[in-house]
């Protein structure tokens, strides 16, 4: 082939990945199948306690790639999941006093120790981590009890695990599942204490991208060195450390063409099988770790216009692959993040890798690119586009049926956009059905707002849907409760889960829900806040600790405001009554009526409690006390807010009586305003007693 014939190959190869790797689409292939596996980890019972969570993480190409090609670029879905009962820490290090809502109030803690291998280290069960309720920090008790098996990962047929992860398939999907289960590490390790502050003569990646990698950790999983699992005790005990969260950030940092030398490097190693099918740092071949570790020293060590100077992507991907076989030559391939870490062991036989990488050149490559590739992507095409293939033996046939590829791609996007988010809500909708629970609704939502924001808002709205149903049928129950808050974004402590709940814990929660209802506009989603936040003040009404005057006074205040915003005054005069009724008001000092948790139920609430706080602040300079910080406090007892409830109700009912009475019966009723003046005396009255108590 002549030069400029395989320049204008090359030309053509690159124009058409350019063209055709679309970037953020929405919604992807497989993102939707990624958010459903998720959701699945997160509701995953198979740990013995029951009260442990999943967490899990996408990984691998589907987290990775930003891009996508026309040909599949995920082989698979990879998702990590740590448990929220454990947390590993560097040793020497103190744990943690706070730890993010996603872990449980009691968590044991593993101190990493290195062993003979770079990035290969030891667990130690060093601690016990129990959360203090009061003011949600963790309490430390030293616990010694040796090393942590890495051999506990599952119960399963050896044929389906692959290094670390476990290999699922679940029905009804498109593709398969490998899980790996982890141990989170918050801090950056000291194995790789040396990356953030190595010198960077191109400035990648930069400061803000260095900090958010350090700031996400690392995780250990429970793989051994291949040349240690033989061995009883290093094998039994051994683990690896993973930079997927560092990974992750790093690769979606890249320029386009980055990511698509990185999807054609992958491409041409596996079709050419000089890869082992599973994605890890060690086997008998090279994997796609070796590729990514090769493109993150290239991306850092190459100035930017070495990969958009003359854009050639034959030209990028024969030097990279040069570099490779440079590599396996002097069986040296170094870690990314670790130093002194090498990715080739002596069990590597990569004589025949080696001859075949340093034996391609631009014109067979690019030659391979079109054959292997672009023949491919046409058959996706209809067969006017296919049938131009059959006959390109010269460059300018070759790249005229290479343009109409293009631009058939080009003009399909909105159609196929369409049918994925078709696609995406029926498979959404079915899997939902099955498998919305408090837990799934986390991961539902994050991952789905990832995908396609509208994709997120779709999840929410099936979800109301399915608590309708299901609280039509089987009763608003605890577990619709938490689905609901969670959805809504508002639960905060999903720690606590219910689990021997007080009720205390309810109004607390039933306060936070009322803060975001006043701040609320009226709306479908402020009348969903209204409900649940009933039905945590209802749930205070019901636990043990209810008894005491001091939260059954103030549910039923709250309670009283949330009817009365509705209109409906004699269910809020039925909570107003029992508050009038007690005997002893003593223990309500210590839970008064918060003025900013009341929703904007009528226009004169704000002009009565500032007359509230000007009286106290007259009062406090009177008496020439010190002034407290909450000065509707003292004075807006629950006592006093519910006579004041009280006669708003009885207002209210005579409006909506006088409403339904015909225009000529009114004049009977023209006495309105001597019922209002005699109202507001009894409410002063009261108002009067109250603070000549006080």
């Amino acid at each position: 082939m002549t030069s400029d014939k395989r320049e204008l190959n090359n030309e053509i190869v690159t124009a058409f990945l350019l063209n055709t790797c679309r970037l953020c689409p929405k919604p992807g292939k497989h993102k939707v199948q990624a958010a459903v596996h998720c959701a699945w980890v997160a509701t995953d019972h198979t740990h013995d306690n029951a009260e442990t969570r999943m967490i899990p993480l996408l990984t691998g190409s589907n987290a990775e790639f930003y891009i996508e090609p026309m040909l599949p670029h995920v082989g698979d879905i990879d998702v990590m999941f740590h448990y929220s009962t454990e947390l590993a820490i560097q040793r020497g290090q103190s744990p943690p006093s706070q730890l993010p809502a996603e872990f449980h109030n009691w968590v044991r803690v593993f101190e990493i120790t290195d062993s003979h291998i770079p990035g290969y280290v030891y667990l130690v069960l060093r601690y016990f981590l129990s959360e203090c309720v009061d003011n949600s920090k963790y309490n430390t008790v030293e616990h010694y009890k040796g090393w942590a098996s890495s051999n506990r990962r599952y119960i399963a047929d050896d044929n389906n695990i692959h290094g670390p992860a476990l290999f699922d398939v679940q029905s009804g999907t498109l593709l398969s599942c490998d899980r790996v289960n982890c141990v989170r590490c918050m801090s950056w390790p000291s194995q790789a204490a040396d990356w953030p502050t190595r010198h960077r003569i191109y400035s990648w990646p930069d400061s803000a991208t260095v900090d958010h990698v350090i700031n996400n950790g690392c995780d250990v999983v429970p793989v051994a060195h291949r040349q240690c699992r033989s061995d009883k005790r290093m094998g039994l005990f051994q683990w690896r450390m993973s930079f997927s969260r560092a990974e992750i950030v790093l690769i979606n940092s890249w320029m386009p063409v980055q990511q698509i030398v990185y999807h054609m490097l992958r491409v041409f190693m596996k079709d050419e099988r000089l890869t082992d099918s599973v994605d890890t740092s060690e086997g008998g071949k090279c994997s796609n770790y070796h590729i990514k570790s090769l493109m993150l020293w290239h991306c850092e060590i190459q100035r930017r216009n070495w990969w958009t100077d003359d854009l050639d992507l034959v030209r990028i991907c024969v030097q990279l692959l040069h570099k490779l076989g440079e590599w396996l030559t002097e069986a040296w391939c170094p870690h990314y993040f670790i130093n002194n870490c090498n990715l080739i062991d002596n069990s590597f036989n990569v004589t025949n890798i080696v001859g075949q990488l340093m034996s391609v050149d631009e014109t067979w490559l690019s030659t391979w690119f079109v054959d292997n590739y672009i023949r491919q992507c046409s058959q996706l095409c209809p067969d006017y586009i296919t049938r131009l293939f059959e006959d390109v033996d010269t460059s300018v046939t070759l790249q005229y049926a290479v343009s109409a590829l293009v631009t058939w791609s080009l003009n399909n996007t909105l159609f196929e956009m369409w049918q994925r988010f078709v696609h995406a809500e029926i498979y959404i909708a079915l899997k939902a059905y099955h498998n919305v629970t408090a837990r799934s609704c986390v991961c539902w939502i994050n991952e789905l707002t990832n995908v396609d924001s509208r994709l997120s808002d779709y999840i929410t709205g099936t979800t109301f849907l399915l608590v309708a149903s299901k609280s039509s049928r089987l009763g608003f129950s605890d577990e619709l409760m938490y689905i609901l808050m969670t959805t809504l974004g508002l639960f905060i402590e999903p720690r606590r889960y219910f689990v021997n709940s007080t009720g205390e814990m309810s109004l607390s929660q039933a306060s936070k829900l009322l803060k975001v209802v006043a701040n609320n506009s009226a709306s479908t989603a402020q009348m969903i806040e209204i409900e649940l936040s009933k039905a945590y003040l209802y749930r205070a009404l019901r636990c043990t600790d209810s008894d005491s005057d001091s939260i059954y006074c103030l549910a039923n205040v709250y309670l009283a405001v949330l009817y009365y915003t509705t209109e409906q005054y004699q269910t809020a005069i039925d909570h107003c009554t029992p508050v009038l009724r007690s005997q002893d008001h003593s223990q309500c000092s210590s839970h008064v009526v918060q003025g900013e948790l009341l929703p904007k139920f009528e226009d004169d609430i704000d002009v009565t409690l500032g007359l509230a706080v000007f009286y106290q602040h007259v009062r406090t300079a009177a008496m020439n006390q010190q002034e407290t910080k909450h000065t509707t406090v003292t004075v807006f007892t629950t006592e006093l807010f519910a006579y004041y409830l009280d006669i708003k109700c009885l207002l209210g009912s005579f409006v909506l009586h006088y409403r339904t009475i015909p225009d000529g019966d009114r004049s009977l009723y023209t006495g309105d305003e001597k019922i209002t003046r005699s109202l507001t005396v009894q409410f002063t009255c009261c108002t009067r007693r109250t603070f000549t108590e006080v």
